[in-house]
């Protein structure tokens, strides 16, 4: 793909090899193995045989902008390889069978910035770029960070409209930018991915249809249903407002902007690309980047690192405490979502582990993740220094089973690297 400009190729057929032409990609299947690409209307429902070729190779199913890396690759050490071991049901598990029993197609983790266990599957390698999913919500509220830091927004207490005013008249009136961050506007949203009338499946009908700017619109037509800083309510349609704000108060658009101030200052080893509201369009705010393990786990550190790149500050300096806690007896603390169904708690688009009694097992210190439908993961314990990122073809979006196994063994990861 050529770096800054988007391109798409028509949708491809089920069960065709992947022709590469003005985009390219990293992986070529055998000649003799066809690699097996989705639809991009079938993203939600694809049968798990096509799901690693459609992840690797969202570039050729959606209009995209290519995120540079920089003139130098940043070297991460390696460390002794981790033997992981850890316990479902009474039976003992090692790493090839938590990815066989899981469908990973990819596991790095970090100890200290050193590589303390990689593997790769299903055709994947340290050259490949897989979709984050929901995972670049994380991505993108750090850019509103970089963007504080720069002055670009003077505060996330300023009224979110003062930046869009594109949506004045609607549910973000009287909504701050914090508020959005923390997926607590109030407006009415319904996130069923699989339903074909929910306002998540209509916003990716509109990407599909490849209309500029209709993603604003269909947020500014969104209907208040609640206080704003009340009550949780995840939303997509509110994370793409992050990429939205970025562009307004920056000018630049979120791939360039997370270009210039992260990926190519931080030594990544692949330019990223970035799916598109449209051709030529705005970032997806909320969905869509595509880069190497080792590029998110290179991002991950920079977390770790509160947001600093050689000694130079990217983030403001409270800028993590506030992301990545949620106010004490708070709507956002861990174990108050979803009417108490859910362990964990939200901050600035980064969700986070509980603390004290409810702490689970080894996930202690502060630890908070970014997490993306089918399996993706990108974990950071500041106390224990590990960043995990785990790539995943689940066959359901969410899977609450999956998801603990998934805790279970970063757990016995950090238990073992002490």
């Amino acid at each position: 793909m050529s770096i800054g400009i988007p391109c798409r190729n028509a949708p491809f057929l089920s069960a065709i090899a992947l022709l590469l032409s003005a985009c390219t990609s990293s992986q070529t299947p055998p000649a003799d193995k066809p690699e097996l690409i989705g639809r991009a209307q079938d993203l939600y429902e694809l049968p798990q045989a096509y799901q690693p070729g459609t992840y690797r190779h969202m570039d050729d199913l959606f209009f995209t902008r290519a995120v540079p890396r920089g003139p130098q690759v940043y070297p991460l050490p390696a460390r002794a390889e981790v033997p992981v071991q850890y316990s479902i049901d009474g039976q003992s598990l090692d790493t090839a069978a938590f990815m066989r029993r899981n469908q990973v197609s990819g596991v790095l983790i970090l100890k200290d910035g050193k590589v303390a266990l990689e593997k790769y599957a299903m055709g994947n390698d340290a050259s490949t770029r897989w979709t984050s999913f929901s995972v670049v919500k994380s991505i993108s509220s750090t850019l509103v960070g970089a963007a504080v830091q720069q002055g670009k927004i003077a505060s996330v207490k300023d009224p979110l409209t003062r930046y869009l005013p594109q949506l004045k008249g609607g549910a973000y009136d009287g909504v701050s930018v914090e508020q959005m961050l923390q997926m607590s506007s109030g407006a009415a949203w319904d996130e069923t991915y699989r339903d074909p009338k929910s306002d998540r499946r209509r916003m990716f009908e509109l990407q599909l249809a490849n209309n500029p700017g209709a993603l604003l619109k269909q947020m500014s037509a969104l209907k208040k249903a609640h206080t704003p800083g009340t009550t949780f309510a995840y939303s997509t349609g509110e994370s793409h407002l992050q990429s939205e704000l970025v562009r307004a108060a920056t000018g630049m658009t979120s791939a360039d902007y997370l270009s210039e101030r992260i990926w190519a200052r931080l030594g990544m080893e692949r330019d990223a690309f970035w799916q598109l509201d449209s051709r030529a369009g705005q970032e997806i705010g909320s969905s869509g980047l595509s880069a190497t393990l080792r590029d998110y786990a290179r991002f991950g550190q920079f977390i770790l690192n509160d947001g600093v790149i050689n000694g130079e500050r990217i983030l403001p300096a409270n800028w993590l405490a506030s992301a990545t806690r949620a106010v004490p007896g708070s709507h956002l603390e861990p174990g108050k979502l979803y009417d108490g169904e859910y362990a964990l708690g939200y901050g600035y688009q980064w969700w986070l582990f509980p603390t004290g009694a409810a702490a689970l097992p080894e996930h202690t210190g502060g630890a908070f993740e970014a997490q993306g439908i089918f399996g993706q993961f990108l974990y950071i314990n500041p106390k224990e220094k590990v960043v995990a990122v785990i790539w995943s073809t689940w066959p359901k979006p969410e899977m609450d089973e999956r998801e603990m196994e998934t805790y279970a063994f970063i757990g016995a990861a950090i238990k073992a690297l002490r």
